[in-house]
């Protein structure tokens, strides 16, 4: 299940999530696919980032105290576009996940997942955020 990418090229993938077990869990599930994973306890922490403009796949809770995911989600629409999500919630709603896949979303997984659906999401996330540069 690795990705197939030079060392120093391998993919950003970041995740946004207040809670930090769920971070740290989910880095090192990142780092085991062969990515390179980062993280933020908030979406301003994220939107105030340098990172975001390296971000290839961001992985994203919905309901976030302060700014939440779909609202994240809206911000980088205008500013960032080319960044692919992927939502990964526990809590999120039938209306929440309509929403976020309208938007453009290219997942909405509902916790607990397996790993192999993570990679497979965060995969045609890559793929997607791949299309999306050569367009432009």
């Amino acid at each position: 299940m690795k990705a197939k990418a030079a060392p120093d090229q391998k993919p950003l993938v970041i995740v946004v999530d207040d809670s930090v077990s769920i971070l740290n869990s989910t880095k090192r599930l990142i780092r085991s696919f062969g990515f390179r994973p980062e993280s933020f306890a908030s979406a301003n922490e994220f939107f105030g980032s340098k990172l975001i403009n390296e971000c290839a796949c961001l992985i994203l809770d919905v309901r976030m105290p302060c700014v939440d995911g779909l609202e994240l989600q809206r911000r980088l629409a205008e500013t960032h576009p080319h960044i692919p999500i992927v939502f990964f919630t526990a809590h999120g709603s039938n209306e929440e996940q309509e929403r976020a896949m309208t938007a453009g979303a290219v997942a909405f997984l509902r916790k607990p997942v397996t790993s192999e659906v993570l990679f497979h999401a965060i995969q045609n996330a890559l793929r997607q955020n791949h299309r999306k540069s050569n367009e432009g």
